[in-house]
């Protein structure tokens, strides 16, 4: 049996630790049975943005009209699409295990881990045991248990990023924003979607006024089925078959790709995590306090295996606690105040802070601001109709509690809010601040100068 001062579970967000650790000359244990970089480089948020920027442009040129352009698109190179990414991430993960193969303090594992004991971990053949552990091996894509799903060959996010054809017609079980973002890639560069959602409204999760401006969106361009339940699966030569169910009608779709995005699961299970006495709430996420602790001595956890935010940023974020408390020993407790997220679908979404109805489940007096983009002048340059930014504040306080942000560029203009947030200060800070005008980030500014105090 072999021995660390630190074994890292997990090559995404979890080597920002066993690299600084290895630095100091700790004698470091990284198990990764796939590629390095985590679920962000290689299935997630890197690889989608690049084939997403492909149908932002795909939309730009449709709207071409608009501006006095007569523009069309000819051809989809759809393989050199989904192969850019793959060869970029592909490339990095490669680069990332190159330097962890020569750091002398580092050693890679790339094989399937299970606790059998008291940090304690059977890898391949081997056992190792380290002084203390890190467990940041993310989560897989969820799979529901529809009737038949198990015997058709459908894909995850994992596979639709890699893609080497086009599908005509695709059905996506799920309307979170994976499902959102898939949608509006392959939709863009001409694939018929249907949709199959739950909810009353797509990306439920976020501020309501947000969600339901996006269903209706999505809905001009794609079929979208709302509280609808995808009952049976099958599949007839090379064509899918749902069936969809709501309260009062069933919906038969008939499509050559089937995708499947109903959410994330840990991989707790995978990992058997009780062996090590590490105890997990009743989503399988592993419980952890305010110093990313979990309930065994020793051990620490951090990214989405944890449950709190399924962001690279957030995972970023937690992996500098848990050097801190884990390595340095300075006992931190985590800030996850301003934590922002961003879905890059067209149009953008963004948000930070409470959403509408958590204030009004809380109870709290709050003061609202809206503003649309179009109202500003680049806004009209850019005809974006239907964008807006919403913000509230204590109307005691005049602090931020929180802004959504659907439209272009969302993900960027959040920044000046969460900067804001995180500083503590009052909305005046952005409303007092000189912005570069027709920038289109006098929306945000717009938006706080129309608070109903």
């Amino acid at each position: 049996m072999q021995s660390f001062d630190l074994i890292v579970i997990g090559a995404g967000s979890g080597l920002n630790v066993s690299s600084a650790a290895a630095e100091m000359g700790m004698k470091i244990a990284v198990v990764e049975k796939g590629p390095m970089g985590g679920t962000c480089l290689n299935r997630g948020c890197i690889p989608s943005k690049i084939i997403i920027h492909s149908a932002d442009v795909a939309e730009i040129i449709q709207k071409s009209k608009l501006f006095g352009i007569n523009a069309k698109i000819n051809s989809v190179d759809f393989a050199k699409i989904t192969s850019r990414a793959s060869n970029l991430v592909d490339k990095e993960a490669k680069e990332i295990e190159e330097a962890i193969n020569k750091d002398k303090n580092t050693t890679l594992f790339k094989v399937e881990a299970k606790f059998i004991g008291e940090r304690t971990l059977k890898i391949g053949k081997e056992i190792i045991k380290g002084n203390k552990v890190i467990i940041a091996a993310g989560t897989r894509p969820s799979v529901p248990p529809i009737e038949g799903l198990k015997d058709v060959n459908y894909i995850t996010s994992d596979e639709a990023l890699r893609l080497k054809k086009q599908p005509k017609i695709m059905t996506i079980l799920g309307g979170g924003y994976i499902a959102a973002e898939l949608a509006h890639f392959y939709g863009a560069l001409g694939t018929k979607i249907n949709i199959v959602q739950r909810a009353k409204f797509l990306i439920p999760n976020e501020d309501e006024e947000v969600s339901r401006k996006f269903t209706e969106i999505f809905k001009k361009k794609y079929n979208v089925l709302t509280e609808f339940n995808a009952t049976k699966v099958s599949k007839k030569g090379n064509k899918f078959i749902v069936i969809a169910k709501s309260k009062n009608k069933n919906k038969k779709l008939i499509s050559d790709e089937l995708l499947v995005a109903t959410g994330r699961i840990p991989n707790t299970d995978l990992l058997d995590v009780k062996k090590t006495n590490v105890k997990t709430n009743e989503k399988g996420f592993i419980k952890t306090n305010e110093y990313l602790e979990t309930t065994a001595k020793n051990i620490w956890a951090l990214g989405d295996i944890v449950g709190k935010f399924l962001f690279k940023h957030s995972a970023n974020l937690e992996a500098e606690y848990v050097y801190s408390n884990a390595i340095l020993n300075k006992k931190t407790k985590i800030d996850y105040n301003a934590m922002p997220h961003a879905i890059f679908t067209l149009p953008q979404i963004a948000g930070v802070g409470l959403r509408e109805q958590d204030l009004k489940q809380k109870k709290i007096d709050y003061a609202t601001g809206k503003y649309d983009f179009i109202k500003s002048g680049m806004g009209l340059a850019l005809q974006d109709n239907e964008g807006f930014v919403k913000i509230f504040a204590g109307r005691k306080t005049k602090k931020i509690l929180g802004c959504h942000i659907l439209g272009t560029d969302a993900s960027t203009l959040i920044h000046e809010v969460i900067v804001a947030m995180k500083n503590n200060l009052p909305v005046d800070a952005i409303a007092n601040a000189v912005h570069v005008h027709p920038a289109l980030s006098e929306v945000v500014q717009r938006a706080v100068n129309g608070i109903e105090w």
